[in-house]
């Protein structure tokens, strides 16, 4: 790594909505290369110099390059930004093992791993190795961020934290110019737990809205599920602080609110009756709110933390309880302590 040269070479790998507007910030300094896996995909994106698939007519600065050759994409750089749903997660990290083994990974995915009930930097520490023994770091960016807004170079901000001080540093200043604003942390377990739970909460608070419920239940419903968050962290050694911060309550409160949320929409649609099938063939994106409910209840199978909000968003999701029964069996629950 070259860390006092001012243009750095980096290489985000996805091409979806949020890859695609990371991809496009990066470039407007460094050089950057986008890879994505379908090569239609990356004919069309090359073809339009915009990614109409996913993020409309916003254009590539001249820095950014597209391919669809992992090799090529891996090769002769500074940083990995992997932005691929987290269910290709680690087949793209095994990738990136073989051909790239010292670059830093930054990864912008957020759910647990569909069957291991695995979180982002445990599946990382699996394929990437211990950073303490193997010199090779690894961490995540998360944080309230539509990507059409970021594109639109209105005004954001994310965590960003790896498993070392100075990659931390490193990598928030490729990320820190222009409308994005990064600030640091060294908590990789808390910020990977808020990006992934707080999808669940927005499918819970997309059903509530979808319900005509208000803005109390809404309140309610971030509130709670921010409790149920930072237990979920803390069982699994996360900084209490972190769920204040960004990554926590900060991304929490706008997928449960925004206008772009993909899981709160879901969860607006099962209210309305539409079947998940359905939903998710319409939506054209991941919802990973999803599969993230299911695998969270398994994780705390056989452990005493309560996740009321999350087993119930489980029930309609994967069991087809109906959203107004999960609803008043919600509100139904036996008087507690709040903390």
């Amino acid at each position: 790594m070259r860390f006092g040269e001012y243009s750095l070479r980096i290489c985000v790998l996805g091409a979806g909505a949020w890859g695609t507007a990371l991809a496009i910030h990066l470039s407007k300094l460094h050089p950057t290369k986008l890879w994505a896996r379908d090569s239609g995909h990356v004919s069309g994106m090359k073809k339009a110099k915009s990614n109409p698939l996913y993020l409309g007519d916003f254009k590539f600065p001249s820095f950014l390059e597209i391919s669809d050759d992992i090799n090529f994409a891996l090769s002769d750089i500074d940083i990995i930004v992997c932005a691929v749903p987290t269910a290709g997660f680690r087949k793209i990290l095994k990738l990136i093992n073989e051909i790239n083994q010292s670059a830093p990974v930054i990864w912008a995915n957020k759910g647990l791993e569909q069957g291991s009930a695995k979180l982002p930097h445990e599946i990382a520490f699996e394929e990437l190795g211990d950073p303490k023994k193997n010199n090779r770091d690894w961490g995540v960016v998360s944080g309230p961020s539509f990507a059409a807004e970021l594109v639109r170079s209105l005004p954001t901000a994310l965590t960003l934290a790896t498993t070392s001080k100075e990659t931390t540093i490193f990598a928030a200043n490729i990320f820190h110019h222009h409308n994005l604003r990064v600030y640091t942390s060294q908590d990789v377990v808390g910020a990977s737990v808020g990006g992934a739970l707080k999808n669940v909460i927005a499918i819970a608070s997309g059903i509530s809205d979808g319900m005509g419920f208000g803005n109390n239940a809404r309140a309610a419903l971030i509130t709670r599920g921010l409790a149920e968050i930072s237990r979920f962290g803390s069982y699994l050694g996360a900084n209490p602080d972190t769920f204040s911060g960004l990554a926590g309550s900060g991304d929490l409160v706008l997928t449960c609110t925004g206008e772009y949320s993909r899981n709160r929409e879901v969860g607006i649609q099962l209210a309305k009756g539409e079947t998940l099938k359905a939903i998710l063939s319409n939506l054209g994106h991941v919802a990973e709110g999803v599969y993230t409910a299911t695998e969270v209840i398994r994780r705390i199978d056989n452990t005493e933390i309560e996740m009321p909000i999350t087993s119930e968003v489980n029930n309609v999701v994967q069991l087809g309880k109906p959203p107004k029964d999960a609803v008043f069996d919600l509100l139904g629950r036996s008087i507690k302590p709040e903390n």
